[in-house]
């Protein structure tokens, strides 16, 4: 268990292409830690780079205050768990598990120790004889979990590890590594493109796009104050409403508020909007009238997509429940002015 500290790292390929650029923060000991952002903007590499299967072109990596730069990945002390499972197809779960210790000339007796430990926690103590043929994806994902946590490793490296799984299963498996992580304490890293996985598992967010560091914090703090209009529509489903305005609009849509001179985009969550008659609303706060286009019901709550006469883009409401305005009916949707998220030309938060 150790601190993992990146420091100025880029990584940059043959022809100037950068894929990460100059990133740097530290996840605590026995932090997990999720990288999260479109396919492509860098976080795989990232990884990749901590575990030292890609080099660094610039900065350091550092584990438990050694820079490791040099050190090979096996030399990192550092467990993987893939998309893939990487499971050796002939050999038993028990096999699979204890194949890493065994290469390390471990003892047998210890090894055994630890795989069937292993196996107890991961709930897989019943299928140490079956081939991964005879595994489904849960179980064959959890086999490989195991392999990584028999190396009792400095840190946990996940790379998109629920990506093959369906809705269902990923939900349980989530809950899992959660609980298996807390369990050993000991420092991860996660890579994923999905926002609800990271906001459920992280401790430490990073939100990337384009190779760089949008916003690095704690989940709520990243969903109720995003740095950046990007981090505003990536994180939280369905995404923040985000209404292109000049000043005087913006004063205009949200009498009362303190709006600076720069701000050129309003933010409101779908689920700080509420509805009230066309002709109702506050007297502070933001007021859009619109007619309503579509309804989507989907159990517990409904959502309600609809153009402002304003024309500042499509507004998404999120109600509880599934009472719901028609198709075609015109509403209001309000909210409060410590709801709203004010924003630069640039894209950059301005105070509210």
């Amino acid at each position: 268990m150790v601190e993992v500290a990146l420091r100025n790292v880029s990584k940059v390929y043959a022809g100037g292409v950068a894929a990460v650029s100059d990133i740097s923060f530290a996840i605590p000991d026995g932090h997990l830690c999720v990288l999260v952002g479109p396919s492509g903007c860098g976080k795989s590499t990232l990884l990749r780079m901590v575990a030292g299967l890609e080099t660094i072109t610039r900065g350091e990596v550092a584990l438990g205050g050694e820079v490791v730069n040099a050190r090979e990945p096996a030399e990192r002390d550092i467990a993987m768990v893939f998309q893939n499972y990487a499971l050796y197809p002939h050999m038993s779960v028990y096999d699979n598990m204890a194949y890493g210790l065994r290469n390390r000339r471990m003892p047998a007796p210890e090894i055994d120790r630890r795989v069937r430990e292993a196996a107890r926690t991961l709930e897989l103590a019943a299928l140490l004889d079956r081939k991964p043929r005879a595994l489904s994806g849960g179980q064959r994902q959890r086999v490989a979990m195991g392999r990584a946590i028999v190396r009792q490793p400095k840190a946990f490296l996940f790379d998109e590890p629920l990506s093959n799984l369906d809705a269902k299963l990923r939900v349980s498996m989530r809950v899992e590594i959660r609980r298996l992580q807390r369990a050993f304490a000991t420092t991860s890293i996660y890579v994923t493109h999905d926002q609800l996985e990271a906001m459920t598992l992280a401790d430490l967010l990073v939100v990337m796009n384009a190779g760089r560091v949008e916003q690095i914090g704690a989940p709520l703090e990243v969903y109720e104050k995003p740095a950046t209009t990007f981090v505003a529509a990536f994180i939280g489903a369905p995404p923040m409403n985000l209404l292109r305005v000049s000043a005087a609009e913006a004063a205009a849509l949200a009498p009362g508020c303190a709006v600076p001179p720069d701000c050129a985009m309003i933010g409101v969550r779908p689920d700080d909007l509420k509805l009230a008659g066309p002709q109702a609303g506050p007297t502070v706060g933001l007021a859009l009238d619109f007619a309503v286009s579509a309804v989507e019901r989907v159990g517990p709550e409904s959502f309600v997509y609809g153009t402002p006469a304003t024309g500042h883009g499509e507004v998404i409401v999120r109600l509880p429940g599934t009472s719901a305005p028609a198709v075609g009916e015109r509403v209001r949707a309000v909210a409060a002015p410590d709801r709203l998220h004010l924003f630069s030309a640039e894209g950059r938060r301005l105070p509210a």
